[in-house]
């Protein structure tokens, strides 16, 4: 706001000293503000001036790190711990005879992980396993059929029947696996019994695993 001029006159007495005479006038321009009372502010009384101080921001948004784990296993396969699978004469067929659920868990927990199944055999035999009590290994077929049942992601691939023999030979085929899962299936056993082979029972093993 602009300032005004205010013509004040005062009657002076008779001072001493002052270069006045007594009676005379002296006019004084005295220079007022508006609200020019500013006695009362801090520069007036001497006071020290405090800048202001910025508002603070607000404060970071807290981050907090979680973990937790995902527990793992392993590959395992159950089976029939025996089974029968009929009787025949001399060179006739047995079967092909279910012997019973194969079954692979898998609960490794793995990425992009694969696992074979396999299958493998002695020789069959009865009485003392003389020449003509052994039926060879080979004359007896494993056929895994279609999988009954399978959970979790990948491919699983049952192979075609096969003849058996001492080395072990795939069965099922997992592949591309991401987390657990498993695979049912029911194997079923043929028998080409040779002519030549002599009446009695006979028994073999037969060992399946997963790997």
């Amino acid at each position: 706001m602009r300032g005004k001029i205010i013509t004040v006159t005062i009657a002076a007495a008779c001072v001493i000293g002052a270069g006045l005479g007594c009676g005379s006038t002296a006019s004084a321009a005295v220079l007022a503000h508006s609200g020019a009372a500013l006695a009362g502010s801090p520069a007036a009384h001497g006071a020290a001036q405090i800048p202001a101080l910025p508002m603070a921001g607000a404060a970071a948004d807290p981050d907090t790190t979680v973990t937790f784990s995902i527990n793992v296993g392993g590959l395992s396969m159950t089976g029939p711990a025996s089974a029968a699978l009929g009787a025949g004469g001399p060179g006739t067929t047995i079967g092909p005879s279910p012997i019973g659920a194969v079954t692979v868990t898998d609960i490794r927990a793995g990425l992009d992980v694969a696992w074979t199944a396999t299958a493998s055999s002695t020789d069959f035999t009865t009485g003392t396993a003389t020449p003509a009590e052994t039926i060879p290994v080979a004359d007896v077929t494993y056929n895994p059929g279609l999988l009954t049942s399978t959970t979790g992601t990948g491919t699983f691939t049952p192979s075609t029947a096969f003849a058996l023999s001492g080395a072990p030979q795939t069965t099922v085929a997992a592949t591309a696996i991401t987390g657990n899962d498993t695979a049912i299936w029911d194997p079923a056993l043929t028998v080409a019994v040779p002519a030549a082979a002599v009446g009695g029972v006979y028994t073999g093993t037969l060992t399946q695993s997963v790997a």
